[in-house]
């Protein structure tokens, strides 16, 4: 491996920085309070090509690997995790499973859109009831003819209510047999389809999070992505790519909060001089150094793997695991070393630390991550 990062992902990195400085850190509360989705910052960012970083530059995307887009992530979700958390879900699930397994005409109908901002993307594999029991869900779609007429309700979707295009997971054959779910591409204004209940969180306030609840929805076969059947197959690979994001996003916002917490450390004066002179706070952040380094390095080994081709289910799995739970811990640290002033929505602590715990849950638990862990390490 290389630890030197490359001049085009330092270029990438430097321009989600200047972006997020100047576009959203001036609104992050504001959203967060309101439980807005900024639908028109996202646009921006496609002008950029935040929003299609890893499609290819011939279906209008940035055409870059993994090192740049783990970047852009990280730099984003240092300013605001629900917007670092929206780029994220766009780009690895979404685009990426169109870019995966669509066939040339999806790619040259739908990537040029995504890439660009002009649809926001939304991935639907949760239900209320099956949340990584997948081989049981309820949301079918039985084939009529040409067409294929879709039913249930996928819910903690992201953009589930503003999201242009969806590709969703059906079970097209019986409940806990193999092969038994397809993927489909299904356009927001499709009869039968529409946004259901919009979650009220507890961070990630700013990124949408509804159900899609499909009633009597019919789509075109030409909409199918990939095999009947190979839905989970190809669901679990876009996951070992998702996994990625959210590490990025959890050593984001850990870096952010520890960056506030050292600033803070140095400003705030007790009995003469500044608390990072005391010992017990100066080893809390070296704590916390320490451990951002190590799940930044978990993070690279997992982006130079997939840039490289490789299977990354286990690389993906240890830095999403590992750098979700010091995101957490990371951020409960800074709100302690900020005292009374951490608890109070006038400082960015809080924010980072309700933020963080959902990197420990999304995209599958830190109890799931080690499962898979475990069965690479046992194979």
């Amino acid at each position: 491996m290389n630890f030197q990062m490359g001049d085009v992902a330092v270029q990438a990195g430097q321009a989600a920085h200047d972006f997020a400085q100047k576009h959203i850190k001036p609104f992050v509360m504001q959203w967060d309070e309101a439980q807005e989705f900024p639908v028109s910052v996202f646009k921006e960012m496609g002008k950029l090509g935040f929003m299609g970083v890893l499609v290819p530059e011939k279906y209008g995307g940035a055409g870059l690997g993994y090192e740049e887009y783990s970047t852009i992530i990280q730099e984003i979700a240092k300013v605001c995790g629900s917007i670092g958390l929206s780029v994220a879900a766009h780009n690895s699930l979404c685009t990426n499973h169109i870019l995966s397994f669509g066939n040339e005409e999806q790619k040259q109908k739908y990537l040029p859109h995504l890439a660009t901002g002009h649809f926001i993307g939304a991935w639907g594999l949760t239900e209320p009831n099956t949340g990584s029991d997948a081989g049981n869900m309820k949301t079918v779609a039985v084939k009529e003819g040409n067409d294929w007429i879709i039913n249930g309700t996928k819910s903690w979707i992201t953009h589930g209510k503003s999201g242009d295009v969806a590709v969703v997971i059906c079970r097209t054959g019986e409940p806990r047999t193999s092969n038994n779910a397809t993927a489909f591409i299904v356009e927001r204004g499709t009869a039968g389809f529409k946004a259901g209940k919009k979650e009220n969180k507890l961070g990630m306030r700013a990124s949408e999070t509804a159900e899609m609840v499909f009633e009597n929805c019919r789509i075109s076969d030409a909409q199918r992505l990939g095999e009947v059947g190979d839905g989970f197959r190809q669901s679990l690979k876009i996951l070992d790519g998702g996994r990625i994001s959210i590490a990025a996003l959890s050593v984001g916002i850990a870096k952010g909060a520890f960056e506030a917490a050292v600033q803070y450390a140095k400003e705030r004066h007790q009995f003469d001089q500044p608390i990072a002179n005391f010992q017990g706070i100066s080893f809390k952040l070296a704590d916390m150094a320490t451990e951002i380094a190590a799940a930044e390095l978990l993070l690279q080994q997992a982006c130079d793997r997939k840039n490289r081709g490789e299977k990354v289910t286990q690389q993906s799995a240890m830095a999403k695991y590992y750098g979700s739970e010091v995101a957490v811990k990371v951020a409960t640290d800074a709100v302690q070393i900020f005292g009374g002033y951490g608890y109070t929505k006038d400082f960015p602590v809080e924010k980072y630390y309700r933020d963080a715990k959902l990197c420990t849950i999304g995209e599958g638990t830190s109890e799931i991550q080690k499962i898979v862990i475990a069965r690479e390490v046992l194979h």
